[in-house]
Formats: C-alpha cells, sequence, structure tokens
C-alpha cells in the first residue's frame, strides 16, 4: 500500500504552508503530496488567509521538490474551460519532470462558485461538461498532430494540442466518487486511478465492484485507491489533543476514519487492502503539525 498525503487547504494555510508540508512529506518517504482544489472554506470559521489556487500551488511545488508526486484530489470542471486545463497540467508536468496527476470531478460545492462568479450548472450538464473534458484534455496531450473536438458543450478546431507532458502517452487521471450510474463508465472510460473518498471498506467495495465490471467492458486496468480522515496519536492522549485541534470528536474520528493509535490505523488500512486497494490517500487537516507527519512515516508508513 502506497501512502499519500492529502491536504484541504481551503480551511486554512498559505503556500508556505504547503511548501514545508510538501518538503517534509517528500523527505519522510511517502508516495505523493495532493491538495483538494477548492475556493472557499467548508464550515464555521475562519475564512483567512483565504484560498489558493491549485494548480498555481502545484506549479511552484514542481519547482521545490525533486521526486514526490504531486496532484490534485480533485479538480473540478466547473473551474476552468479544458483547453487551458489541458496546457496548465502539461507545463507543470514538464516543471516537475513528469511527476503530475490530475485528479478531476465534476465540481459540487455550490457557495465557492456564487462567490467567485463561477457558472454552477445543474447536475446533469456539470457531468456533461466533465465528460467531455476528459476526452478533450486525454485527447490533447495524445495527439500525434492537429486535434479537433465538437461536443454539447466544447468545441475545439485544428489545435495544435500543444505542449506535450512529459509522461507518455500523459500523466495519470484520477476520478473519485461513490456513484453508481454514470461514475463506473467514466472512470473506466477515462481513468488511470479510481479512488473513493471518506466511505467504509464495505462501501468501497461495492463501489471497486463496480468500476471493475465496467473496466471488464473498455479493457483497461486501473489503481484503485481511498481517501480517508487521517488522525494519529502515539497514545491516546496524544491522539485526543490532536482531534482536539481540528475541532472534531475522537469518538466519531475513530469510528469513520484512519484515526487512533498507530496499530489501529495500520489494521484499518490492511481492511482496505484486502478489497484492493493500493493507495491510501491520508487527509491530514492540521498542516502546522509536521510532528503528524513524523510520526506517520516512522509508526505506520514501514508496515503497509
Amino acid at each position: 500500500m502506497k501512502l499519500r498525503i492529502f491536504t484541504e487547504p481551503q480551511q486554512g494555510a498559505t503556500y508556505d504552508d504547503l511548501l514545508t508540508f510538501a518538503q517534509a512529506t517528500e523527505r519522510l518517504g511517502f508516495d505523493a503530496f495532493f491538495r483538494s482544489d477548492h475556493y472557499q472554506r467548508m464550515g464555521d470559521g475562519d475564512p483567512g488567509p483565504g484560498p489558493t489556487d491549485a494548480w498555481i500551488t502545484l506549479a511552484g511545488l514542481a519547482r521545490e521538490t525533486s521526486s514526490i508526486r504531486l496532484g490534485t484530489l480533485v479538480s473540478a470542471a466547473t473551474f476552468r474551460l479544458p483547453g487551458p486545463l489541458a496546457i496548465s497540467v502539461a507545463q507543470v508536468d514538464q516543471m516537475s519532470g513528469g511527476r503530475i496527476e490530475l485528479g478531476l470531478g465534476t465540481g459540487w460545492f455550490d457557495l465557492e462558485h456564487t462567490s467567485y462568479g463561477i457558472p454552477f450548472p445543474p447536475l446533469g450538464e456539470r457531468f456533461g461538461r466533465f465528460e467531455e473534458q476528459l476526452e478533450i484534455i486525454t485527447g490533447l496531450w495524445t495527439a500525434e498532430k492537429d486535434y479537433s473536438f465538437e461536443g454539447s458543450y466544447y468545441r475545439l478546431a485544428d489545435s495544435p494540442a500543444l505542449p506535450k507532458p512529459v509522461q507518455r502517452p500523459r500523466p495519470p487521471v484520477i476520478i473519485g466518487g461513490a456513484g453508481a450510474k454514470r461514475t463506473p463508465r467514466l472512470a473506466a472510460t477515462y481513468a488511470d486511478e479510481y479512488n473513493v473518498p471518506f466511505h467504509s471498506p464495505d462501501e468501497t467495495a461495492e463501489a471497486f465492484g463496480r468500476v471493475r465490471r465496467a473496466s471488464e467492458e473498455t479493457g483497461r486496468n486501473l489503481t484503485y485507491s481511498f481517501a480517508q480522515v487521517t488522525v494519529v496519536g502515539a497514545d491516546e492522549a496524544e491522539f485526543q489533543r490532536r482531534a482536539a485541534a481540528i475541532g472534531q470528536s475522537a469518538d466519531e474520528l475513530r469510528a469513520r476514519g484512519l484515526c487512533g493509535t498507530p496499530a489501529e490505523v495500520i489494521e484499518k488500512i490492511g481492511a482496505y487492502g484486502e478489497i484492493g486497494a493500493e493507495r491510501a490517500y491520508l487527509q491530514v487537516l492540521d498542516l502546522s503539525d509536521l510532528d503528524h507527519l513524523e510520526l506517520i512515516a516512522a509508526e505506520i508508513l514501514p508496515h503497509v
């Protein structure tokens, strides 16, 4: 099981905070550093210092790290046009020497769209735009000559399909969610990795099964992964302290996440491994607590 660190900077983090955390993630031997792509804090609390743009952040981190993989979990298709997004990701892939992964989703947080003037169409249209974006972005990256596309929402005519990413045929694409209808087909058609966030092992197994069945029809082999909030303490007192630091109930965290002592978390990760998960995205919310990363690296990383 590869462990990846997954952050939510819209909850309160500057670029410098993310840089420090990403460099620690690399130094400690984790597989990847990922961040969410949101423009507004969720829930109560101080909205400061305000959002950081995901792809500007990853461009900076691409030049300030050397080996760790970098990506989004996930970018919203509502935020960017597909052509410019393909250019941005390809450029950051070049800047990183080929270490970028694109997680892409429909977009769901309506408040951030209203706050920053981003159109937020109904769910059916968002899925339609999402599918066209997947086809366009992967098409631009893999086209050997000019690329054209005619869809319901986007039209591209004789695009030079440049720049090309370093990774060939393209950077990995991650699609997430546990939807039972459209998600399996889209993942089986366009994704290299399928991620189920914040679900139990049993629920995750059901979602994995749907995508595996869809992948049999497309003939593609995907990597399967999951994401869970992660709070670890060397002992019970430390666990309780870290839960309080992010304003959440220790009992609720222990019941639903990768939370508790190292032995407990290793056992919980193992349950996902048994259903075929190959990567775990550890959602770490307190970016000021580098000791937390140190503990996970020392007591969990070598045992999974």
